[in-house]
């Protein structure tokens, strides 16, 4: 397919405040993804609270995933229809009130339930304000909004759980939730008095029906695939009825959905954007970024808490200098962008950082020291926030105006798909293989090396003659249980070496990836960034 001409995108009218804007709406993308984050250390807490099970408790996680995975992809619409600002300015409020719900909640049906209408209104935070950064700032200064935006979004996982665990520690975890209000309100009188919406969709009303079958057709297999990525690995995957069944329901509502929004005049989802390249390499590349985001995201606390003995603030704390790094690397990437430098090319040297720091993380082992998982965690930070916001411009920059909203959210949805298909992935490989290395390992290991190992234990110098039996029987039941539990250890460090060496791969081979697209000195004045 053809490269699509890039767009030009004339200047917005309200870009004299575009640093207020970009503030507005960062603030409430921030608070949305805080909230995911903030509220997994205080699950124990709620859990007490609650009297619920682990199985139970995890259904305020799951129901806020669900929820903010089916409404994503219908921000577009949604804004297209009933104008952007009062859609966002919906969502903070619903975002806010449902907030103070949940800490207000006094059993579990109801904290699912108002964590359920979080999800459903925090979901509108992210797409619609990559859409109004991408046309309040000029096309030179779009990837530095990216990365500004991209910014503020890394923050808030690095202080979610620190945050959230010192909330709680020393208030209580319903105000991991309260503390939204004055948030959430500094956000909702901010784009209020700043934010407005393009002529095109203040003038821009249809009076088409809505396409409540498309709308249905898009909850079951969003709503449902979310389910499966977020609860499969705790049923086994397809050994259980209901994992087979909601897959099955989920493809075929994907195969009908797509199928009819070709076919109809306003689509919810525009999937005839994917007629553009630029577009659809973009898509591509952030699946694949997210995978690898999202889910070393997941292995690294795992592997530093459950292996290393960290605490979950050491774990956090180590984790944070990645985080650091990637906005090193974001801001970086937007001032060389603001010069007119030529930052396709830079999807390459990310690539090749991530996949250097995985390809270091693949050899760590259970005496890595600090210094080394930090090291590596840098490099690996700064190569995927070098990357995100050149995607994010790419991606968005090359479509007309009047999509925008379309755009984002196709983008968002994907890379949210990418993030939940790579937590699933690699959580359920690391159990499973983990089983494998454990396995072969116990298989070169015989019962004559454990009766050896526990004599010599028994045979301590000094040790009176009459304690040789009870010596020979403790040392034999401590050594076993030492080697089993070294051979446990083990298998799961095998594990995490095999895993970080795939995504390293991956990486390295997305390294060409920047041949896809155009460049963004090729035509001066259009948006064309990161190109």
């Amino acid at each position: 397919m053809a490269a699509a001409a890039p767009i030009p995108q004339p200047a917005p009218p309200h870009s004299s405040h575009k640093w207020l804007i970009a503030l507005a709406v960062m603030l409430g993308a921030t608070l949305e993804v805080l909230d995911t984050s903030i509220v997994n250390v205080s699950l124990p807490h709620m859990q007490g609270s609650f009297s619920a099970s682990v199985d139970e408790i995890a259904w305020v996680v799951t129901s806020y995933l669900v929820a903010n995975g089916v409404m994503i992809p219908m921000t577009g619409w949604i804004s297209a229809r009933f104008g952007r600002k009062r859609y966002f300015m919906l969502s903070v409020a619903t975002f806010v009130a449902a907030s103070v719900l949940c800490g207000a909640a006094q059993s579990l049906e109801q904290m699912v339930f108002f964590r359920l209408a979080q999800g459903l209104a925090g979901a509108a935070m992210i797409p619609s304000s990559q859409a109004i950064l991408m046309e309040t700032f000029p096309p030179e200064e779009q990837q530095l909004a990216m990365a500004m935006w991209g910014m503020g979004l890394m923050v808030a996982p690095i202080l979610g759980p620190t945050v959230g665990g010192w909330i709680t520690d020393n208030w209580n975890w319903r105000w991991n939730f309260y503390i939204n209000l004055p948030l959430g309100t500094a956000a909702l009188l901010m784009v209020s008095a700043f934010v407005h919406d393009p002529d095109y969709l203040r003038t821009r009303r249809s009076d088409t029906p809505i396409d409540y079958l498309a709308i249905v057709y898009l909850a079951l297999w969003l709503g449902l695939a979310q389910l499966v990525f977020d609860r499969g690995e705790r049923a086994d995957w397809f050994s259980a009825p209901w994992v087979r069944w909601a897959t099955f329901v989920s493809v075929a509502s994907m195969i009908l959905l797509t199928i009819r929004e070709l076919r109809v005049p306003e689509p919810i989802l525009e999937l005839h954007l994917f007629g553009i390249r630029q577009f659809t390499c973009a898509i591509g590349t952030i699946i694949v970024l997210s995978f690898i985001l999202f889910g070393s995201g997941v292995l690294t606390p795992v592997f530093l808490q459950e292996f290393m003995g960290y605490t979950a603030l050491k774990a956090g704390l180590t984790m944070a200098p990645r985080g650091f790094a990637a906005m090193m690397a974001m801001l970086m990437t937007g001032q060389v962008a603001r010069r007119g430098v030529d930052t396709k090319r830079l999807i390459g040297v990310a690539f090749s950082l991530i996949a250097i720091g995985l390809w270091r993380m693949a050899h760590w082992d259970l005496d890595v020291s600090l210094a080394r998982v930090i090291k590596d965690g840098m490099v690996l930070g700064f190569g995927l926030g070098m990357c995100f916001p050149i995607l994010s411009a790419a991606a968005l920059s090359c479509v007309p105006r009047e999509r925008m909203g379309f755009a984002s959210s196709l983008y968002n949805m994907m890379r949210n798909n990418g993030a939940a298909i790579g937590i699933s992935y690699l959580t359920s490989r690391l159990v499973h293989d983990s089983n494998i290395h454990q396995f072969y390992l116990v298989q070169h290991f015989s019962a004559f090396d454990a009766w050896r190992l526990s004599t010599q234990a028994a045979y301590a110098p000094g040790s009176p003659p009459f304690h040789y039996v009870t010596q020979i029987v403790t040392g034999q039941k401590q050594s076993l249980g030492m080697i089993y539990g070294a051979i446990e250890q083990q298998s799961a460090m095998l594990a995490f070496n095999d895993l970080y060496r795939q995504l390293a791969l991956m990486a390295a081979l997305m390294i060409p990836s920047f041949l896809l697209f155009r460049s963004n000195t090729s035509n001066p004045g259009a948006s064309t960034a990161g190109h």
